[in-house]
């Protein structure tokens, strides 16, 4: 197994409470966790200076992380509960013009606190939550998104993550390791990550279903000493980018981390031998085998025979 490179700091951030982060490979978009009354999505470019801000009527009570789609449709993540006192969470389809629908949702066993949004090819958004205790949870909606009532979700999977001692975090703990704080998505969607204020899980989507790939067995990438590590995204290239909450806390990139994820290409093996080729080849006997044994005595017996003829014409002669 080939291991990740360690991650290289790209630019300082300047908001205080990054929670969701991603990026065309031109500039990055980052969104906070507070409410401030107004969803806010900044747009910098490589250097983490702010280029505009895409400001959308909605109030959000708790926006944990932004995932984007090939067109350009950026989704918040409005599914923060540390308290476990909404009745609904809610997505926010944002345009880059800022235009913005609001689709409500509803868990089906009760409520939960989530940091995580993947949205896969076709526009299907899957909720990761961030259990203390036990496996995260993943689910996803039972029908298509209404912005008039809420919809239902389904659970549809659960993410066992291992205890690591990749430093960071700002619990100081093991739980700092399996706290599921942020998703990503490849540009083509053959790659997703799940992060933890630790580390990176990196699973590969060959065949588009996420369901399963969350069944696969990930490859790791650690991200240490990120304080509050919540962001994770990928650049159109396949580089991870990973960020943490603090003013002047860096974007850090690892440069072909999708690449760890895609399984190997298959093996050749050299086709077997026609069957007429290993007939002829079986047929070829070396001298000396067993199966050269009935010519031998073929001419053995003209030999015997011949010599008897003659012995017969000599003792009539004498």
């Amino acid at each position: 197994m080939i291991l990740p490179p360690p991650p290289v700091d790209v630019c300082p951030v300047a908001m205080q409470e990054l929670s969701g982060l991603t990026s065309n490979g031109t500039d990055f978009f980052a969104v906070s966790d507070s409410d401030n009354g107004t969803l806010r999505i900044q747009v910098t470019g490589r250097d983490c200076v702010v280029k505009r801000t895409i400001t959308a009527p909605v109030d959000p009570f708790d926006v944990e992380d932004l995932a984007m789609t090939p067109d350009g449709t950026l989704w918040a993540s409005d599914t923060g509960d540390n308290g476990k006192s909404r009745p609904t969470v809610a997505l926010h389809k944002v345009s880059p013009s800022g235009a913005v629908e609001r689709y409500r949702l509803t868990y089906p066993d009760g409520k939960h606190d989530a940091e995580a949004l993947i949205v896969d090819k076709s526009g299907t958004p899957y909720i990761v939550t961030k259990e203390p205790l036990g496996s995260a949870l993943v689910y996803r909606p039972t029908g298509p998104l209404r912005t008039d009532v809420p919809v239902p979700m389904e659970q549809v999977a659960r993410v066992s993550l291992s205890t690591t001692d990749t430093p960071g975090g700002p619990l100081e703990g093991t739980l700092d390791s399996r706290l599921v704080t942020g998703a990503a998505q490849t540009a083509d969607g053959s790659v997703i990550a799940l992060r933890t204020y630790t580390d990176a899980y990196l699973y590969p989507v060959p065949d588009g279903d996420i369901v399963k790939a969350l069944a696969g067995d990930p490859v790791r990438v650690p991200l240490p000493d990120e304080p509050q590590g919540e962001a994770v995204a990928f650049d159109p290239d396949g580089t991870l980018l990973s960020a943490s909450e603090g003013v002047g806390t860096p974007i850090r990139a690892v440069a072909g981390a999708a690449a760890l994820a895609q399984p190997p290409p298959p093996t050749t093996t050299t086709p077997p031998p026609a069957a007429a080729e290993q007939q002829s080849t079986s047929s070829e006997a070396p001298a000396g085998s067993w199966q050269n044994w009935p010519l031998a005595l073929t001419l053995g017996g003209l030999v015997l025979v011949a010599a008897l003829v003659i012995g017969l014409r000599l003792r009539r002669r004498a």
